[in-house]
């Protein structure tokens, strides 16, 4: 394991899965050596968020190793429609309750060890970006005011609305948090800009006093960190329609050169056979996960299925992840007690000739699972071999 962390980084053939071409694609960067990436942040309510942090952590780590500079940006978002009601339940402001939940994500994703992005923007602040990004989509007419309400979207004046998700406007569109108005020209149409009710926070506007839409934020954030051409853009497959597919309408409808290389989405968390979602009470925090299990047990369980696969929740997938994460932890503690003996007699620790030929096979194996769309089930499978071989010789070496 020690030798295959350290072996020389490498760019190599990458396969991902794109959601707008659907399909597989070998993956290149805009800039050789570079890669842009955004990933959309989401209030941590439940552990079924950790999938999507854990997935795009190893995208992130892997693309590392394999040499590549990553800019990595994952937002947060600090106001919305949600936040503000449960503020006003709670008793105190939107922007407490949100700096609540943000320290309570960061300290998650610390226990599940996942590596900081880049950056980590918030929504309150970049209302500047947001409020310029808006005006532009306005002035290329693909926007309009309905008056004490807000600015919307308007997709009858976007010929490319649903190429992502791959809808149709004759359906009914579920999924939309956007209620049926009869002021809209379209139904489908969508807030950039929420004019203010009583009582919300709010911030001053050419439409008046209020607060961005839900979609209108990453693609404002994105396109100021990252620019309006950029790599990979990934979150949960929930988040395909509405929110990629408008941000994406949003995006080219300002600045018709905007382009995502590679849309990437995870699969979600079930439990009893049901998205795990807080609204249905069906939910377990990652708190709740990890007070009964390793914290790497909770990361290791949600690895071993490919990142586009819905995972499901059960004790008996945790106590076997459980398992494995002791096993190779005292692995690595038995082999340092190991070290240890043969540096204070100053030896070399011998190693069967089999085993460096099961890591350097091993390597190889696992360069090829993770380059196939991160498949990391077969992935985690090669890199206990070398495992099994180091714990199969220490009781021999002691």
């Amino acid at each position: 394991l020690r030798e295959m962390a350290g072996s020389e980084q490498q760019q190599r053939a990458l396969m991902l899965f794109d959601t707008r071409m659907k399909k597989a694609e070998m993956f290149r960067p805009l800039i050789e050596g570079k890669v842009s990436m955004y990933v959309c942040g989401v209030t941590p309510y439940d552990f079924s968020h950790a999938r999507a942090y854990v997935a795009f952590d190893v995208l992130y780590r892997y693309l590392k190793y394999l040499g590549y500079e990553v800019e990595y940006v994952r937002n947060f978002t600090d106001i919305d429609d949600k936040i503000i009601r449960r503020a006003n339940e709670a008793g105190e402001t939107a922007t407490s309750l949100s700096s609540r939940f943000i320290d309570e994500f960061l300290r998650d994703m610390v226990e599940l060890q996942c590596l900081p992005p880049t950056r980590e923007p918030r929504v309150t602040e970049h209302t500047k970006e947001i409020i310029d990004l808006i005006t532009k989509i306005e002035e290329k007419g693909k926007a309009y005011t309905i008056e004490g309400d807000g600015v919307y979207f308007s997709v009858d004046n976007f010929p490319e609305y649903l190429s992502l998700s791959g809808r149709s406007l004759d359906h009914n569109l579920p999924g939309s948090r956007v209620a049926v108005d009869t002021r809209k020209r379209n139904p489908a149409d969508f807030a950039l800009w929420k004019s203010a009710k009583e009582g919300e926070p709010f911030w001053e506007s050419p439409w008046g006093r209020g607060r961005p839409g839900w979609h209108i934020e990453c693609s404002a954030m994105s396109g100021h960190y990252l620019g309006h051409a950029f790599d990979i853009h990934g979150g949960g497959k929930d988040l395909i329609f509405p929110h990629h597919e408008n941000e994406l309408a949003q995006s080219r409808a300002a600045y018709p050169e905007s382009e995502v290389k590679c849309w990437m989405h995870n699969g979600f968390v079930n439990n009893n056979g049901q998205k795990m979602a807080k609204a249905d009470k069906n939910f377990f925090t990652i708190r709740d996960i990890i007070a009964l299990y390793h914290p790497m047990a909770l990361r290791l369980f949600l690895m071993r299925t490919h990142y586009r696969s819905d995972v499901n929740h059960s004790d008996a997938g945790l106590e076997f992840a459980s398992g494995r994460v002791y096993y190779i932890y005292q692995t690595l503690q038995d082999s340092e007690e190991v070290i240890s003996l043969y540096r204070d007699d100053e030896l070399d620790v011998p190693v069967p000739a089999g085993d460096r030929k099961v890591v350097d096979d091993n390597h190889e194996s696992f360069l090829r699972h993770m380059s196939n769309d991160l498949h990391t089930t077969g992935a985690l499978d090669e890199l206990m071999k070398p495992v099994r071989a180091m714990n199969n010789n220490l009781s021999d070496l002691k």
